[in-house]
């Protein structure tokens, strides 16, 4: 009777710890759960570093999963209208597949995410030339960009689960003046969001445009096109490009072209209009919009459906623009997890930004960062059913 009791209690122990390490514990008060972090080794980097990979949960069984290397998001899950959980993203499997070469999969993008004519620009008279990495111009921070650099992580347990990502760009880095120390916060909340704040300080003048350049596929199925998926994006005015996707300067009204998604539409339902020179430019949609509120508040600025699945994500931003790729550069070169090729449009970005080329364009917002000065913007993804 004895040994009975003593193995009882030796399993309940066994048990009540086993759950302590793999999910959660309580807090002192005995009503909330605090999500625990699960972190584990993602890789080798050619310099014999060590990448991790973190798995942030809520409450709600939804899980993204980020890696400090590039601080990219390689899964992130959303639940359909029967309630079943299931990866929205292109991501890679392990760290080799991100090694090889991919299109900045699920990506921090810096220090200037988008693109910046001829590679280079002035600031305070002197001249910057940056490597040229997209044709005749600059592209998403270079050849080795914030995407391709090893992040500090710090993971912070709690109800809604934060991993925070800490990088220094010294300067020189790419091209760019000055050191800048760059801090990035993605957190999962309750409601099925993924918040990512960006904050950074420079000591000497520089240009700064941050952003995260996640592929999503809302069916769950990265073999299916993103065609039928509805967009809504709430702004009136385009940031045109020339034949090397670089602004011409101008803005643009979306009335009355391809471009207008003020209500509703199908990806797939203009994205091949052989009559707009836009969308010949841009094999389809690889363009900048802006929002019809420009302000720095956080604001509700673009959403997507898909039927089949019933899947809703809504984008929430402080950024006064948005560039929306319709993955029209896949080609299935780059593999994503299960092995599969990611094809011509079977995925698609929402890149809330300031505009391309901004250094070059007097005219646009500035992207100027000065000693002395905070770079603080937010943005989230929030996922839902209808």
């Amino acid at each position: 009777m004895k040994l009975r009791i003593f193995c009882v209690i030796f399993l309940c122990i066994g048990y009540s710890q086993l759950g302590y390490s793999q999910s959660t514990k309580m807090k002192k008060n005995g009503t909330e759960k605090v999500i625990k972090i699960e972190k584990k080794e993602f890789g080798t980097l050619p310099d014999g570093t060590k990448a991790e990979l973190f798995t942030l949960r809520n409450t709600n069984g939804m899980e993204a999963q980020i890696t400090n290397y590039g601080g990219i998001i390689t899964s992130l899950t959303a639940p359909d209208k029967n309630g079943k959980y299931e990866n929205v993203t292109l991501g890679c499997e392990t760290l080799d597949g991100y090694l090889k070469g991919v299109p900045f999969f699920g990506a921090l993008i810096g220090r200037y995410g988008n693109r910046i004519g001829k590679g280079k620009f002035t600031l305070d008279g002197q001249e910057y030339t940056l490597a040229k990495n997209n044709g005749p111009n600059a592209l998403h921070g270079g050849k080795k960009g914030f995407d391709k650099v090893l992040w500090k992580a710090t993971a912070i347990d709690g109800q809604e689960p934060q991993l925070q990502l800490n990088y220094t760009s010294v300067d020189g880095e790419e091209g760019y003046p000055g050191n800048l120390d760059v801090e990035v916060i993605y957190t999962l909340k309750k409601d099925n969001s993924l918040k990512i704040e960006y904050k950074a300080k420079t000591d000497k003048t520089t240009v700064i445009n941050l952003t995260n350049h996640t592929y999503f596929n809302l069916t769950g199925n990265v073999n299916k096109e993103i065609l039928d998926h509805e967009v809504t994006i709430l702004a009136n005015k385009l940031v045109p490009v020339d034949r090397t996707l670089i602004p011409t300067g101008e803005l643009t009204a979306v009335a009355g072209t391809p471009f207008d998604f003020l209500t509703a539409h199908k990806i797939g339902e203009r994205i091949n209009d052989a009559n707009d020179p836009q969308i010949k430019f841009g094999k389809g949609y690889d363009h900048c919009w802006v929002f019809t509120d420009s302000s720095n508040k956080l604001k509700n600025v673009a959403s997507v459906y898909e039927a089949t699945t019933g899947r809703k994500m809504e984008v929430f931003t402080t950024e006064p623009a948005i560039q929306f790729y319709s993955g029209n550069f896949l080609d299935g070169s780059a593999i994503t997890k299960g092995g599969i090729p990611a094809k011509f449009r079977t995925g698609f970005c929402l890149e809330t930004q300031h505009y391309p080329d901004s250094p070059n364009k007097p005219s646009f917002p500035s992207t100027v960062l000065k000693p002395g000065e905070t770079y603080q913007t937010t943005t989230i993804y929030k996922f839902s059913v209808k």
